[in-house]
């Protein structure tokens, strides 16, 4: 890997008349995040260009969002996002629950550092102006970043979780969403996967049907998300690409920011789980769903 010769390879690619997307596809898509960090850097240095500003002035419209999504650090993409998320009209509140819900404590710390210096004020003052009521407390409780991280499983405990869910939800008339958010947002993966379990011999149904039913909205959604990724985080987000593709029109923020954010973490396990899952391979389903440069690079991303 040679940073000069892969800065020089993009200059030709956008330099005089028209712009030869296929080289830069090829070139970006062919290194890891931190070897186009080094790109970036040399552009600068050897051709005293801004490599983003040149990409944003040659690229246009979903191809232009994933090419700068794969020039930007993994962590500070997701403070983009998740600042997109709650600016302006709106708010995704998908994105929110997507990536916190999915990261891990030490993800969600360095989240919250860059997110502080990037906007001058934190992530949870952001979440708290931009969402309200029970959701925004299980968002909060999640930006925390303070999950146990453990494996160990207490058994009595695990019963104890379970029978409190239980009574919390399915028992009662009404729902304890403070019990729910506080099991669920805490326990260590392992400790709530036995207390998954536990719940399906107490209530005789899943967790998520219990969620489904006792719950609505954002709520459901983000409590949903906690429990999908703690079984198979692969899986939840085979969901979310399957989700944001079919049907008619695309939701491209969501397969973006998938495409991009776990290119270099699960790529290879979404793809089997979302073989697994709908009988189709994630290659065709981009094939058939997105089209030009967009689809070019994107295909690139998903590989096989």
């Amino acid at each position: 890997f040679s940073a000069e010769q892969e800065a020089q390879a993009l200059r030709k690619a956008m330099k005089g008349f028209g712009t030869d997307e296929d080289a830069i596809i090829e070139t970006l898509t062919k290194l890891n995040v931190s070897q186009r960090q080094q790109v970036l850097i040399t552009y600068k240095s050897s051709i005293g260009r801004d490599l983003i500003d040149d990409l944003k002035s040659e690229l246009s419209g979903n191809f232009e969002r994933v090419i700068i999504g794969m020039m930007t650090p993994i962590t500070m993409y997701d403070v983009h996002e998740l600042r997109r998320a709650m600016k302006g009209a709106g708010t995704d509140e998908g994105c929110l629950i997507e990536i916190l819900a999915s990261r891990t404590n030490e993800e969600i710390r360095r989240i919250n550092e860059n997110y502080k210096l990037q906007y001058g004020c934190t992530l949870e003052e952001d979440i708290v102006s931009d969402t309200s009521s029970m959701f925004r407390r299980v968002l909060v409780s999640l930006a925390t970043g303070n999950r146990d991280e453990g494996t160990y499983v207490d058994e009595a405990l695990a019963q104890q979780d379970a029978q409190c869910l239980y009574e919390a939800g399915e028992k009662k008339w009404g729902t304890d969403e403070v019990q729910f958010m506080a099991i669920l947002c805490t326990r260590n993966r392992y400790h709530l996967l036995r207390v998954f379990d536990a719940y399906r011999g107490i209530a005789n149904k899943d967790i998520t049907d219990s969620i489904k039913s006792e719950m609505s909205g954002d709520l459901e959604d983000a409590l949903l998300a906690v429990v999908k990724c703690m079984r198979n985080k692969p899986a939840y987000f085979a969901e979310r690409l399957y989700k944001s593709m079919k049907g008619l029109g695309t939701d491209d923020n969501t397969l973006i920011r998938v495409m991009v954010s776990r290119s270099e973490i699960d790529m290879l396990d979404i793809r089997r789980e979302f073989l697994t899952m709908y009988g189709k391979s994630l290659y065709s389903f981009i094939k058939g769903d997105c089209s030009g440069d967009y689809r070019k690079v994107l295909l690139r991303l998903c590989g096989g």
